[in-house]
């Protein structure tokens, strides 16, 4: 008797706390924490919704001595329980000053250099949930590098919370104000043909 009771107030609190929070972010700026084997890290995260379940990533993020790196990321965002609980997966590019280790299996010594210019591949998986004005989500980003650094794989786990700058609502507004005026002025421009007798 108790465990389906138990089960209804949670399904009804979870609806609750869904539909409490209609809005979904249009723009939202906060902290990522990172964690791999090499280092943690701290850095800005902005978030842009560009159509209605793909938004654009950007990442500065630095151990504050030997590593910084800036990824710029697309992913596509799928609901899970509602449209504020959702996973999403994308990738990128991104740059960077890197520490390296080469391994010289002659010598089994490793050189540790700091400095190196990198590029590289990002790839993001994670699940975010927002709540009236805030975003947090925890991803997993690997990162394929390409140049600048002797390993070719480095894995991130981050944590991101993130403040809603602009409601989607709101970006949906903005966006058919400009259509609207747009609309307006090449209308203005085109002149009917009877003006071409006058």
């Amino acid at each position: 008797m108790a465990k389906p009771f138990l089960t209804l107030l949670l399904f009804l609190f979870f609806q609750i706390t869904f539909q409490a929070f209609p809005q979904r972010y249009g723009t939202a700026l906060g902290l990522r924490f990172g964690n791999s084997d090499f280092n943690r890290t701290l850095g800005l995260t902005l978030q842009q919704r560009l159509t209605e379940r793909v938004t654009l990533e950007g990442i500065i993020q630095s151990d504050f001595n030997l590593n910084s790196t800036f990824s710029l990321l697309l992913e596509r965002h799928r609901p899970i329980i509602s449209k504020r609980f959702n996973y999403y997966l994308g990738g990128g590019a991104s740059f960077g000053k890197e520490e390296s280790f080469v391994k010289n299996p002659a010598t089994k010594e490793i050189v540790h250099t700091y400095g190196n210019a990198t590029f590289g591949v990002d790839l993001v998986a994670g699940i975010e949930l927002t709540i009236a004005n805030a975003v947090i989500a925890l991803d997993y980003k690997p990162n394929i590098n390409i140049s600048g650094r002797e390993e070719f794989y480095r894995g991130q786990v981050g944590i991101s919370a993130r403040t809603v700058l602009v409601k989607s609502k709101e970006q949906k507004r903005r966006q058919k104000q400009r259509q609207k005026a747009k609309k307006a002025s090449q209308q203005q421009t085109k002149k009917p043909f009877s003006d071409l007798f006058k």
